[in-house]
């Protein structure tokens, strides 16, 4: 009995150890560094890329010529937030012909922060209090 009580403290201190101990997530797709230094400026096609890198995980919105490449690594320890530990945009450029033009990773350092504007645009009405918008409409609607 003795023996299952001592081995039995330490089988629930390591289980306790070994549940604190970090979670890597990783998300997104991150490609190969070999793959992505095969890609050829002036040289290399859609088709290229796609076939070395896959397809990309969004397009360009204001600029369609632009695959970009999202990858995103974090740690997590038992019940604390995520720390980020990696994140990072690879950006393929393309020319108006198809061609490869530039590749250009993106890390977590050019990163900007964008100031949201507080601005309410106006509407035409009135504004009605919470009793003229319960009983506004009460004879309005007679039979004919």
């Amino acid at each position: 009995m003795n023996f299952f009580v001592r081995h039995g403290r330490v089988l629930v201190l390591l289980s306790a150890l070994t549940a604190c101990a970090p979670v890597i997530s990783a998300r997104g797709q991150q490609p190969d560094p070999e793959a992505l230094a095969s890609i050829e400026p002036g040289i290399a096609s859609r088709r290229d890329v796609e076939n070395a890198l896959g397809t990309p995980s969004t397009q360009g919105v204001f600029r369609e010529n632009v695959w970009y490449y999202m990858s995103e690594r974090t740690e997590r320890t038992a019940f604390f937030r995520p720390e980020l530990i990696e994140r990072k945009v690879v950006a393929v450029v393309f020319d108006p012909a198809g061609l490869v033009e530039d590749i250009v990773t993106y890390t977590e350092n050019d990163k900007q922060e964008v100031e949201l504007v507080a601005r309410v645009t106006p509407t035409a009405g009135n504004e009605l209090s919470i009793i003229q918008q319960l009983f506004g409409n009460v004879g309005r609607f007679a039979k004919p």
